[in-house]
């Protein structure tokens, strides 16, 4: 797939995201804590949005969440999952949409497929340690990052929500 389809493929799938925010008023997505050979953590820069966060995406109509962790993971960086996705949870991601569902998976195991070169969506890619990951890190990253290293079950929520008063 070239570039642009990728880019208008991606752009398709993020205006069908926010279509089914009107009709159905619950989303669900995915987010994937990836390793490398020496136990550092794949993370991602977007252009859209600050922070480095854990690759991932939404679950497209008639795709499993399985299905999406790989996808996603394949398409924002390059790399392929070698066996099994680990299944963690879900969070409720209720801090920008109340109906808002994340499933946290881990993929032990990777292949480089390809280089991915940045653009508006990823600008950038990386592997760091748990104990060095970059300053801009989001806090729900650092706190699903958190959680599977201490082996502790995930929080309900992926960010706090947002206080009413």
């Amino acid at each position: 797939m070239n570039g642009k389809t990728s880019f208008l493929t991606r752009l398709g799938r993020a205006l069908v995201f926010r279509l089914r925010l009107f009709q159905r008023g619950m989303t669900l997505g995915v987010r994937v804590i990836a390793t490398n050979e020496h136990g550092h953590v794949l993370l991602v820069r977007h252009g859209y949005t600050p922070g480095w966060h854990l690759p991932g995406g939404g679950v497209d109509y008639g795709e499993t969440m399985d299905e999406a962790g790989r996808r996603e993971l394949e398409e924002e960086t390059g790399y392929r999952v070698d066996g099994a996705l680990l299944f963690r949870g879900i969070c409720l991601n209720a801090r920008h949409w109340k109906g808002d569902h994340v499933g946290v998976y881990v993929a032990p195991a990777l292949t480089k497929e390809r280089e991915v070169k940045p653009t508006f969506e990823i600008q950038q890619i990386g592997f760091y340690p748990l104990d060095a990951l970059p300053a801009e890190t989001t806090p729900a990253t650092r706190a699903r990052l958190n959680e599977w290293r201490d082996d502790a079950a995930l929080d309900p929520y992926w960010s706090p929500p947002r206080s009413s008063g």
